[in-house]
């Protein structure tokens, strides 16, 4: 089990390698939107937190 999960490992990050190698604007991209995506889900916990505290 421990074998299969190292060879996951290995395939996800070499996927993510090529991907980045032949079309890095692509990436650049989703890299981006990721970013936006954590940002927004933060500022809607801090704005949860803000009104529990009210």
């Amino acid at each position: 089990m421990a074998k299969a999960k190292t060879i996951i490992i290995y395939l996800v990050v070499i996927f993510v390698l090529y991907t980045i190698i032949t079309s890095p604007k692509r990436s650049a991209e989703l890299v981006e939107v990721g970013f936006e995506g954590v940002s927004s889900a933060a500022q809607s916990v801090g704005d949860f937190m803000s009104e529990l505290v009210k």
